[in-house]
């Protein structure tokens, strides 16, 4: 594997493990073992950030409607 290939490869497994501390952040607030202030406050801000980006990405991908009530045409 060349040099660049591996710097693309690091690159690639920061992005999926950035997802892995969010989610491992998320269980440890609910299980009471850490609270959201507890975290810098640039790391509240991020992950706030993060949050609201998925939020909005996930209304914009969701082309079904997930309630059976709504019938598609």
């Amino acid at each position: 594997m060349t040099h660049p290939e591996k710097i693309a490869a690091l690159s690639q497994t920061d992005a999926s493990l950035v997802r892995v501390l969010e989610d491992l952040i998320d269980v440890l607030i609910t299980r009471g073992v850490i609270q959201f202030t507890d975290l810098p406050e640039p790391a509240q801000a991020r992950l706030l950030e993060r949050r609201a980006t998925r939020a909005s990405l996930k209304d914009r991908l969701q082309l079904l409607p997930t309630d059976p009530a709504d019938d598609l045409i």
